[in-house]
């Protein structure tokens, strides 16, 4: 038996014991250090996720140390410090062939298809999914792995160029580590956005040449393209109503948009300014194995301020506490750790 946390019902967070999962041979057992709380998971904490639904042993974000391996596995032992992607294919469709697992019609996720979530002592996951952490990576630097992959992933899907100026949409956590790889690809003029002082407080520190506490301001578009001009690439990592078209209207012509909040909903927008202008919205989905592996790189080589990153580790036992602190952005939360000591 061991100890996992479930969204047992909206806004309903409970530890439990549960049996540990079985481990095939091609798997291994990972003793959980810490796991992250992501902004996915706080929708399904809102019973708003499309496909994760409770009753859940929730998490998708991990590091710790393999105790157990399958008699199949070549890559790991028992002792290995490591993290995982949390994603799988089926194998042999043409998406997975060609490396893109985030389009498998049949793709798995903890917390789904029987897959237990991160948020427990013991993990379990496939040997292709999981990735050894540098020794120079600490493990809770380790948890943020998968969703710095987010960033590296929307950066390639903006094809963003040395020199461009790039706005973010959004200072959460996934905004904030997508303006790590934005700097890291060459971005020379960033502006991050957000409601909350704190949060760009934070994308200061991680080299935004600009912020924006958009609060109450119903023409900031025309005001940052006053002071600034149109920008290259606008991404947008918060999903409220009206942010697609307050994008467009940030782009130069023959910008680009790229989404990587989840939406819920439909969006509108102005149809004559993007085709008129030649402008693109690009969807940008999880990441790749390619992601994952560059991920790890930018942190081992000191392009990720994670204490920047990381506000608060709590042990498991306070994780609804953490749910509400990151849902409600209490204590200028950022990423909150649950931790399994």
């Amino acid at each position: 038996m061991m100890k996992a946390v479930f969204v047992e019902a909206a806004y309903q967070i409970e530890v439990k014991e549960v049996e540990e999962q079985p481990v095939e041979a091609n798997e291994v057992v990972i003793k959980v250090k810490a796991a992250g709380i992501c902004g996915s998971d706080i929708h399904t904490y809102k019973g708003l996720h499309p496909f994760r639904k409770p009753p859940v042993i929730i998490g998708h974000e991990v590091a710790g140390e393999i105790v157990k391996v399958g008699e199949a596995v070549k890559k790991f032992k028992v002792g290995d410090r490591v993290t995982v992607e949390p994603q799988t294919g089926c194998g042999s469709c043409e998406y997975c062939l060609t490396g893109k697992i985030n389009y498998c019609e049949n793709r798995g996720a903890p917390g789904v298809k029987g897959w237990y979530g991160t948020m427990a002592e013991y993990f379990v996951a496939p040997e292709n999914c999981v990735f050894k952490l540098p020794d120079n990576v600490d493990l809770y630097q380790g948890v943020l792995v998968e969703p710095l992959a987010v960033g590296v992933h929307a950066v390639r899907k903006a094809d963003i160029q040395l020199g461009e100026k790039v706005a973010i949409l959004g200072a959460g956590p996934i905004g904030l580590l997508t303006l790590a790889c934005v700097k890291a690809a060459g971005a020379t003029t960033i502006l991050v956005t957000d409601v909350m002082d704190y949060c760009l407080e934070s994308a200061q520190k991680l080299g935004a040449t600009h912020t924006l506490n958009i609060t109450d301001k119903a023409n900031w578009v025309d005001e940052i393209r006053g002071q600034i001009g149109p920008f290259d690439k606008v991404l947008v990592a918060v999903g409220v109503p009206g942010i697609i078209n307050q994008a467009l209207g940030l782009l130069r012509k023959g910008g680009r948009v790229v989404t990587i909040a989840m939406f819920h909903g439909e969006q509108s927008f102005d149809i004559g300014n993007l085709q008129g202008s030649e402008k693109e919205i690009v969807g940008c989905m999880t990441y790749t194995r390619e992601d994952t592996q560059a991920a790890i790189e930018l942190i081992a080589n000191g392009y990720v301020d994670s204490d920047v990153i990381i506000t608060h580790k709590l042990p498991y036992a306070q994780a609804a506490e953490g749910f509400r602190m990151v849902d409600k952005k209490e204590d200028s939360s950022i990423k909150v750790l649950v931790t399994f000591e």
